[in-house]
């Protein structure tokens, strides 16, 4: 009998193997969904347009971008950990998913508990740029200086985000007086910095490359380890503070269970959009960089994101409750 049992339960993990390998080959069968935790317009949501363009082609499906903002991206993100394991729900998120969990008392989520890293797809910088009328300030070392006379307010797309957080850090490393003015998304922040209302600011670089081409904004450092192509006379912040990096992430990660072999292909396939020479392009404009890393490698890249940002935002006091 126990033999018998034994013959049975075999068999009938062996269908369930065969059964779920034949589901996966088939995927996908409907239309994927692809959840950004942001407002439509800003830099997750165009780049998670453009990879789901190409993924679609690939696999002959809709791929949808479905924006879910709100709460600094954790509505969204939440959504995504708890909807079914299954490859046709997918986030692409920033850094803020790796950072939220540390700024908030309850993100919602668990970064690590909660969803399977799938791929980086690349990193952008953040720049720091002034208003024209700021005349005081060319350098980060001016803004150290002036920080002394008086505390600068900066202008960030938000709490938690990159802008943010390359502020936090940048005052962390050389206790610069500068406060952090957080606005609701990266227009507002953009519009306040073109107003005058906050003369210095820690942004996207996109807007930016516009507005100093017209003498609107003047930015004065990146901070990626290299300068961009984009902006090559403006030096990074590492070339006066070495080791200064930060890059805002725009990984695709899915739920925690989602099948081994589904994560892969779908690595796969992203990496197959992200050589597309129309895509890469577009992206080298945006100043994105494309990386494509494995999915154990970005795990790694995120447990190291997250003990540095938690560490930042520790000795910044910031906290959402």
């Amino acid at each position: 009998m126990k033999s018998a049992s034994k013959i049975a339960a075999l068999a009938a993990t062996c269908l369930l193997l065969t059964v779920t390998a034949s589901a996966q080959a088939a995927w996908p069968e409907k239309p994927v969904r692809v959840v950004v935790p942001f407002a439509a317009g800003g830099p997750a949501d165009l780049a998670a347009r453009l990879i789901a363009q190409k993924l679609s082609e690939q696999w002959k499906q809709p791929v949808v971008v479905d924006n879910r903002g709100g709460a600094g991206g954790n509505i969204g993100t939440a959504l995504v950990g708890q909807a079914l394991p299954d490859g046709y729900t997918l986030l692409l998120t920033t850094s803020v998913f790796i950072c939220n969990p540390s700024l908030y008392k309850n993100a919602g989520y668990d970064p690590f508990k909660e969803f399977a890293p799938i791929i980086l797809a690349g990193v952008s910088a953040t720049v720091v740029s002034r208003h024209p009328s700021y005349t005081a300030v060319n350098s980060m070392q001016d803004i150290l200086q002036q920080s002394k006379i008086a505390p600068i307010p900066f202008a960030s797309p938000g709490i938690g985000t990159a802008g943010h957080l390359s502020g936090e850090l940048f005052r962390n490393i050389t206790k610069a007086n500068i406060q952090a003015v957080p606005y609701k998304g990266a227009g507002p922040a953009m519009t306040a910095l073109l107003g005058g209302e906050v003369r210095l600011g820690f942004t996207a670089v996109p807007p930016v490359v516009a507005l100093a081409r017209g003498g609107k904004l003047v930015p004065i450092a990146v901070t990626s380890l290299k300068r961009l192509d984009v902006l090559p006379t403006v030096p990074t912040v590492a070339e006066s503070y070495p080791g200064f990096e930060v890059d805002n992430m725009y990984g695709l990660l899915a739920p925690k269970a989602t099948a081994v072999a589904l994560i892969r292909k779908i690595n796969a396939d992203t990496r197959i959009a992200l050589n597309q020479p129309d895509l890469r392009q577009k992206f080298a404009q945006d100043a994105f960089e494309i990386r494509g890393n494995s999915p154990e490698e970005f795990a790694q890249y995120l447990r190291a994101e997250f003990t540095k940002w938690a560490k930042v935002v520790k000795d910044s006091g910031v906290r959402v409750d």
